[in-house]
C-alpha cells in the first residue's frame, strides 16, 4: 500500500473534527426564556448593516449567506464547540441523535441504474414482509426506480414518509422470473447506537456504543440484561471512537454501575452556579466488574462515563488518553430551521477534574492535537503523556488521577506503530468494501440468504482469489494495496463485511475484534 507516513495522522484528524462536532451536542435542555434577547445597540448595528446591504448594494447579494458568515465569524471567536448548524444539516443530525426514523427499514445502494437492497433492517417493516438483501426495487407506488440514475436523497424522499402510511413496491429477486409485489407500512425504524453485544469469555461480556443518542440508554440496558442472562459478571464497555452525544444518556449508563447517591458529574456556569448529578437508583451491574475502553477519539459523553467510574473507583479504564472535551452546550433554534449550539458551562468529574483541553490557540490547533500526540510519542508510550502536579486529584480509595485534557487510562495500551496497518484498518472500517462484497454476494444470493450465522462462520472461507479480486477492485479506484503483507487482514475484513450485510453490525464487530490489542488486554486482565 503506497502511503507516506506523514499523511497517515491527517486522515484520522479529519474524522475527529467531524466526530467531535457531532459529539458536542450535550442535551441539557433548550431554554425557552427569551428575556435576555432584548434590544441593544450592538444587535441594531448588525441589523442595519444587513438591511443596508440588502437594499442598497450595487449587486444582488444572498443576505442569508451573509448572516451565516456573520454567525460563524462570531462563534469562531468563542470556543471550538460553539457551532452554527445550517438547516440542511440540522435535520440529519437530529434524526441521527434521536435514534430512529420513519421509513421502510432498508439500507440500499443505487447500483447499475437500479435500487439494490443491501440489507433489510432486522425487525423493520421491510424485513417483516420478507424483503431480502440483493432485491432490486423496480418501482415504488408506480414510480419507476430502475433504468435511471437517482441519488440517495431522492430515493429517501420516495421511500420515507409519515408513520402508518404504506408504499407499494415491485421487487426483482434473483432466481425469480416474475416481479414480487410488497405493500410495506412505514414505521419507526431504529438507528442503533449500541452496535455490538456478545460474550468474549464465559464471564466477560462486551458492549460497543458508537454515540450517545436518545435511545442509547434503553439499547444499553437491553444489551446488558441479555449478557447477564448469558452469565456475564464482567463487562467490557467499548467507547473507543465514540464522539459523545446526550449527557443524559451518559449519566443513565454510569448510574447502572454505581451505588445510589454517588456523584456522577457536576457543571459550573459563568456565574459560578453548580449543578450536581448523582446516581439515583440501584444499578443492574453494581456488583459486576467493568472495564471501560477509550482512545484518543473518545470524547464528551464518553468521557463523562469514564470519568464518573474512574473517580468512584469502579472498574478499570483501559486504552489511551481520551480527547478532552469538557464543555456543555445548549441548542437555540434560529427560526429558519437552523440552530446554534452554544457553550453554557463546563463539566467536572466527581473528584473535581476538568478534562477540557486548552483551546486558546484556535480551532485548528485544538482539533489537530491528535497530530501532536502522534509526534510526541504519547500514542505509543504512557510515559509521554504530559501531566501537571497542579491538576492532581485523588479518588476516595486514594488513586491519583489528573485533569487538564482527557481521561488518562488506568491501563495503557499503545497504538499500533505500523502506519500502514493503521491506515488500512481505518480504510476497511469505513465501509470501503461494501460494494465489492455486495457484488460477491450477488454471485450466489439465494445460497447466502439461506445461511445461519453459525453455518456462515463454518462454511464461508475467503480465498486468496477473492483477496486478489479486491486488490484489483481497489486499484481501479486509485488505491494501491499490498496483497501479500496484509493478506490475513483483508480476509478478516472481507468476511466481516460479508457478515455485516447478511447478519448486521454485531457479526461484523465480533470478527474484526479478533486481533484487537485492547480487547486482548481486557480478556487477559479479566481472567487473572
Amino acid at each position: 500500500m503506497k502511503l507516506k507516513k506523514k499523511y497517515v495522522p491527517i486522515l484520522f484528524s479529519l474524522g475527529i473534527v467531524f466526530g467531535i462536532v457531532l459529539g458536542s451536542f450535550l442535551n441539557f435542555g433548550t431554554s425557552s426564556d427569551t428575556a435576555f434577547f432584548s434590544s441593544n445597540s450592538k444587535k441594531e448595528k448588525l441589523n442595519k448593516l444587513i438591511d443596508y446591504i440588502d437594499y442598497e448594494y450595487v449587486d444582488t447579494v444572498n443576505t442569508d449567506s451573509i448572516v451565516e458568515v456573520t454567525v460563524n465569524g462570531i462563534l469562531d471567536n468563542l470556543d471550538p464547540h460553539s457551532t452554527y448548524i445550517p438547516p440542511e444539516e440540522l435535520k440529519e443530525i437530529e434524526e441521527n441523535m434521536k435514534g430512529d426514523f420513519v421509513g421502510i427499514g432498508i439500507s440500499f445502494y443505487p447500483y447499475q441504474d437500479s435500487v439494490a437492497v443491501i440489507q433489510a433492517i432486522e425487525g423493520g417493516p421491510s424485513a417483516k414482509v420478507g424483503i431480502q438483501g440483493g432485491d432490486r426495487i423496480v418501482s415504488a407506488d408506480g414510480i419507476p426506480l430502475s433504468g435511471k440514475a437517482m441519488d440517495d436523497d431522492s430515493l429517501s424522499k420516495i421511500l420515507k414518509g409519515r408513520i402508518d402510511t404504506s408504499v407499494n413496491l415491485k421487487i426483482k429477486r434473483q432466481g425469480e422470473d416474475e416481479l414480487i409485489s410488497y405493500r410495506v407500512k412505514r414505521d419507526v425504524v431504529p438507528i442503533s447506537s449500541v452496535i455490538a453485544n456478545y460474550m468474549l469469555t464465559d464471564q466477560l461480556g462486551y458492549i460497543k456504543i458508537n454515540r450517545f443518542a436518545e435511545s442509547t440508554y434503553d439499547e444499553f440496558k437491553k444489551a446488558l440484561k441479555e449478557l447477564k442472562s448469558q452469565g456475564a459478571t464482567q463487562l467490557a464497555l467499548d467507547l473507543r471512537d465514540n464522539p459523545g452525544g446526550y449527557v443524559s444518556s451518559a449519566e443513565a449508563i454510569a448510574d447502572e454501575f454505581l451505588e445510589k447517591n454517588k456523584l456522577i458529574l457536576f457543571t459550573k456556569n459563568k456565574t459560578g452556579k453548580i449543578n450536581k448529578t448523582y446516581s439515583n437508583r440501584g444499578g443492574i451491574f453494581e456488583d459486576g466488574e467493568v472495564f471501560i475502553l477509550i482512545n484518543e477519539n473518545s470524547a464528551s459523553a464518553s468521557e463523562i462515563v469514564a470519568g464518573a467510574l474512574q473517580d468512584n473507583d469502579k472498574g478499570l479504564i483501559i486504552g489511551r488518553r481520551s480527547f478532552g472535551k469538557g464543555l456543555v452546550q445548549r441548542e437555540m433554534a434560529l427560526g429558519d430551521g437552523s440552530a446554534v449550539r452554544l457553550t453554557i458551562a463546563r463539566y467536572y468529574t466527581p473528584t473535581g477534574r476538568s478534562i477540557q483541553k486548552p483551546y486558546e490557540l484556535g480551532n485548528k490547533d485544538y482539533f489537530e492535537d491528535y497530530l501532536e500526540r502522534y509526534e510526541n510519542g504519547e500514542l505509543r508510550s504512557a510515559d509521554s503523556i504530559k501531566v501537571a502536579d497542579s491538576l492532581k486529584f485523588k479518588t476516595p480509595l486514594g488513586k491519583v488521577v489528573y485533569g487538564g485534557g482527557g481521561i488518562i487510562p488506568d491501563v495503557f495500551v499503545p497504538k499500533n506503530t505500523d502506519y500502514e496497518i493503521e491506515h488500512l484498518n481505518y480504510l476497511l472500517r469505513s465501509g470501503y468494501m461494501r460494494m465489492f462484497i455486495f457484488e460477491e454476494l450477488e454471485k450466489d444470493r439465494p445460497y447466502y440468504n439461506t445461511l445461519s450465522i453459525e453455518k456462515f462462520q463454518n462454511e464461508i472461507i475467503i480465498s486468496d482469489t477473492i483477496v486478489e479480486d479486491f486488490i484489483s477492485y481497489a486499484q481501479l479506484r486509485g488505491i494501491n494495496l499490498r496483497a501479500k503483507k496484509y493478506r490475513d487482514v483483508y480476509k478478516r475484513y472481507l468476511k466481516a463485511t460479508m457478515a455485516k450485510q447478511l447478519f448486521g453490525n454485531n457479526a461484523f464487530e465480533q470478527m474484526v475484534n479478533q486481533d484487537d490489542a485492547i480487547i486482548q488486554k481486557v480478556v487477559s486482565i479479566s481472567t487473572n
